[in-house]
């Protein structure tokens, strides 16, 4: 049998089922946020995992899970992001949305994928730019975003937070205009 994948950060995740979907696909110690309200004893467990071993933040991409990637973002700085897509967090059968949902490859796919925070980094990316690329205030706007997450490994946003994710991730301005070119000609993504 191989042997898994091990992560030496800490992996955040929203729950039970996180964790042991998170434990099926990688050998990992991880955090559970149990929701969006996340009290002061867990960030403190969070913010002790990121001075000893780091931290990723490993979320569900709908509107609850960048709500805790961002909190936890905001009061603890330099964590390192990972990023499923919407449909990489589907069951296969019922609803809902969650890295519970997730095969062990997708799992280790975001994993090996995972994004850093940077500080004090300025894009030379532009609101203009994200206007003119159709990422903002289009018709197709929502779609091209989310390709765009995937393609740069950064995860979904909306328009209002993409600059700022853009930023935070350092996206150089040619990576950028290479993941716009992509989108623009259906290339496919990794």
């Amino acid at each position: 049998m191989e042997e898994k994948m091990k992560i030496k950060e800490i992996i955040v995740v929203e729950g039970k089922d996180d964790t042991t979907a998170i434990k099926r696909a990688v050998s990992a110690d991880t955090i559970e946020t149990n929701g969006s309200s996340i009290g002061e004893v867990v960030l403190e467990q969070i913010k002790l995992a990121q001075q000893t071993r780091g931290v990723i933040l490993f979320t569900d991409p709908d509107f609850p899970g960048e709500k805790i990637r961002k909190t936890i973002a905001e009061k603890i700085p330099g964590c390192k992001h990972a990023f499923l897509s919407k449909e990489a967090a589907r069951p296969k059968r019922g609803r809902g949305i969650g890295v519970e949902h997730a095969s062990p490859d997708d799992i280790r796919q975001a994993l090996q994928s995972v994004q850093e925070e940077m500080e004090e980094y300025k894009s030379d990316i532009t609101f203009e730019d994200l206007i003119y690329a159709g990422l903002i205030g289009g018709s197709q706007s929502k779609e091209r975003r989310e390709r765009l997450g995937l393609l740069l490994k950064i995860g979904y946003t909306n328009g209002k937070q993409l600059q700022k994710r853009l930023q935070m991730f350092q996206i150089s301005r040619e990576a950028f205009l290479q993941a716009i070119n992509e989108i623009e000609t259906g290339g496919n993504i990794e």
